[in-house]
């Protein structure tokens, strides 16, 4: 246990996420009213939308319209996704309201890339160049790289630790060669693959190749297994979590229709909480907005926090 951190960072993702694979068609209005009620939360990193296509992730249409309608909340960070140069450009519309930092994303399953974005191994690398590139040349640093498809894939099965240092190689490679420093390496359990074991294996091999990587876990709850793998990771000190309120969200590129999405923001802060790993973050105002994002979605999310809420109202009512 003397691994544990002291506190964490959470980065949420539910607007992103969830809206993406949601069936909707859901108001723009009530995206943003969950991006306000998160920023009420104390969480200080939101990813608010994507810049994709909209022909391939219809929900994500109206990406302009929630970037120019949320409020934003000093002190929190708000961010986007978008994977070529054309949603580079959308985004920088708004690089007055959005924290903006390139990141190279690679997927240790070249099936998977194919998948998600119609290019193998080479042609991932090549498209990381050019993207790396482009944000330089609009002042956008590059810090970060991740790794999708890091602890198995439902199309090449398992992925083995050496296929995701092999991945990072990859990403830190492109990074050198346009000078700059990665400070944040994201490990993704994009379908739902992992469990503690490969947690602790993956995580294992790439801190023995690269020690001074600040490591970030993103997690899915796929097969119930959420949960106790960022304890796991909580175990080897991993401090950087990717969540979703309510659990919204999955991969649509996945094939795994119906499947359970990112591990829940109030279950990960009342596990770090009740063992005294400090979040920053009020776990009732958070269960809260997770209760406005079934509302919003029209159906009961798998967050089992939201069905049995924190534990504050019980201490008081026995104090």
């Amino acid at each position: 246990m003397s691994d544990l951190p002291s506190h964490i960072e959470i980065f949420e993702e539910g607007p992103r996420e969830g809206f993406q694979i949601e069936a909707g068609p859901i108001a723009s209005a009530d995206k943003i009213a969950l991006i306000d009620a998160l920023s009420g939360t104390g969480i200080r990193h939101i990813q608010i939308c994507s810049f994709v296509s909209p022909r391939l992730v219809p929900g994500w249409a109206d990406a302009e319209a929630v970037a120019a309608g949320f409020t934003p909340k000093p002190g929190v960070a708000y961010n986007a996704l978008w994977f070529n140069e054309a949603g580079l450009k959308r985004a920088l519309a708004f690089r007055d309201r959005l924290s903006m930092t390139g990141s190279i994303s690679l997927a240790a399953s070249e099936a998977f890339s194919r998948r998600n974005l119609n290019r193998d191994r080479a042609g991932n690398i090549e498209a990381m160049r050019r993207q790396t590139a482009a944000h330089l040349a609009a002042g956008i640093p590059v810090g970060r790289v991740g790794v999708m498809a890091a602890f198995g894939c439902n199309f090449a099965g398992d992925i083995t630790p050496e296929q995701v240092v092999q991945t990072v190689a990859d990403g830190l490679a492109i990074a050198a060669e346009h000078g700059q420093a990665i400070h944040d390496l994201s490990l993704a359990d994009t379908m739902g693959w992992a469990t503690p074991a490969r947690i602790e294996r993956v995580v294992g091999a790439v801190r023995g190749r690269w020690p001074e990587l600040t490591l970030r876990l993103h997690l899915h709850d796929t097969r119930g297994l959420g949960i106790a793998n960022a304890m796991a990771g909580l175990r080897l000190g991993v401090a950087r979590y990717d969540s979703t309120v309510g659990g919204l969200g999955g991969c649509p590129f996945a094939a795994h229709k119906g499947a359970p999405g990112n591990i829940a923001t109030e279950e990960l802060v009342l596990l770090c909480e009740e063992m005294g790993i400090a979040t920053g973050i009020d776990a009732d105002a958070l269960i809260a907005a997770g209760h406005l994002a079934e509302r919003i979605v029209g159906h009961t999310l798998p967050s089992a926090a939201l069905r049995g809420g924190s534990l504050a109202a019980f201490r008081a009512r026995a104090a």
